[in-house]
């Protein structure tokens, strides 16, 4: 399993347990209603050292909901950052996360009473060795 498979999949997991209620995915939707979430496909970066494997990098959750108040999503993504920020430390694979941290987020206001919210947290992994 690849460093961005396991990381993805890592915060999918948490990101699904923080916020029931709403449909989480890893990839765009063709077709989705409200309230529904995508995490995005991390970028990342070598963190190696001369014995062992690394990366660093930056995943963004997106939330999108309807409404006149964003007040549903102001809970989900309250939830999001508490859950990716407490996932487990072992992502399968060999990988394991060295520091998870969350960096920043944004709310936005669409057309028709849409609303996008948008965490992003920065991680450094590692690949255990067996």
């Amino acid at each position: 399993m690849t460093a961005r498979a396991a990381l993805q999949a890592g915060v999918l997991a948490a990101a699904r347990a923080g916020v029931p209620g709403f449909a989480l995915f890893d990839a765009p939707p063709v077709r989705a209603t409200v309230p529904y979430g995508l995490v995005v496909d991390p970028v990342l970066v070598d963190w190696s050292a001369k014995d062992w494997s690394g990366r660093e990098g930056r995943i963004v959750v997106v939330l999108h909901d309807a409404g006149e108040r964003p007040v549903r999503l102001r809970v989900a993504i309250e939830g999001i950052e508490d859950a990716v920020c407490a996932m487990p430390v072992d992502l399968g694979g060999g990988w394991r996360i060295a520091s998870i941290r969350f960096v920043r987020g944004r709310m936005t206001r669409g057309a028709a009473d849409r609303w996008s919210a948008a965490s992003e947290f920065a991680v450094r992994m590692y690949r255990a060795q067996s």
